[in-house]
């Protein structure tokens, strides 16, 4: 297990952002393994970082048991398996930081002309026709690829089921149980690449009480959003995290 002072420093922090995203403030987990690899390498900061996921899955999966979109799921999780298993066999050819500039500043792009479309009108419900179906295959292979590549497949996810409007804990019920098998997805890759060691898996079960803990104030908070409101802060909070990306891949490819 760890036990420099700094490594925890910026451990727990970065827990309790990931338990705050898992509780339904969907997509500021992203800063979570750039935090800690402030002190350890980017690697073996990923690979403290997806048991947790998995124990956080298990919260906000039960919290939102009742509440998520079948379709979505059916869409776009055969899908994401395609792309996780394209970041496993492309990792050595592809840049993270590449991934990662480009995700952000679509990101970006994506919730900026949200929130100008719904500045002075009610929000409307978009369908989805059945031809277009298409887009959500895409998001979801885009999805599975950036998280196998770089824990970044939010933005992907939320930029296909977020014009939707679904109601907020549709919404976040659906997220919750896409990311969850997500990440059970990757754990074969991570398995098959050595990633998991005594020294990620016993850090990772010492973080697992904050991890839990956080995911219920993540709950606890996320329900005392208006729903009028949770499609602002997450276009908000989209805008902060593709920010980010854009920056950290932009620096990589710089760097």
């Amino acid at each position: 297990m760890i036990t420099d002072p700094w490594f925890y420093a910026l451990a727990v922090p970065a827990v309790i952002i990931l338990g705050l995203a898992k509780g339904g403030f969907a997509g500021i987990g992203v800063i979570a393994v750039p935090l800690m690899a402030l002190s350890v390498s980017p690697v073996l900061a990923a690979s403290i970082t997806l048991p947790i996921l998995i124990v956080q899955d298990v919260v906000s999966v039960w919290a939102f048991r009742k509440t998520w979109d079948r379709k979505i799921l059916i869409l776009m999780l055969p899908s994401a398996a395609v792309g996780i298993f394209a970041g496993f066999a492309l990792a050595a050819f592809v840049k993270p930081g590449a991934v990662e500039l480009a995700v952000g500043a679509v990101s970006v792009v994506f919730a900026l002309q949200r929130l100008w479309l719904e500045r002075a009108a009610a929000p409307v419900v978009e369908a989805l026709p059945e031809g277009l179906a298409w887009r959500g295959v895409l998001a979801g292979i885009a999805a599975g690829f950036t998280s196998q590549i770089s824990h970044a497949g939010g933005p992907p996810f939320q930029m296909y089921v977020l014009p939707k409007r679904l109601a907020r804990d549709v919404f976040i019920g659906t997220s919750a149980i896409f990311f969850a098998v997500v990440n059970w997805m990757k754990v074969p890759a991570y398995l098959a690449l050595g990633q998991f060691t005594h020294q990620s898996l016993t850090t990772s079960v010492a973080l697992l009480p904050l991890a839990i803990a956080s995911t219920w104030a993540g709950v606890w908070l996320v329900r005392r959003v208006p729903g009028a409101a949770f499609y602002r802060v997450i276009y908000l909070l989209l805008i902060g995290v593709g920010g980010k990306l854009a920056w950290d891949g932009a620096i990589s490819l710089l760097g």
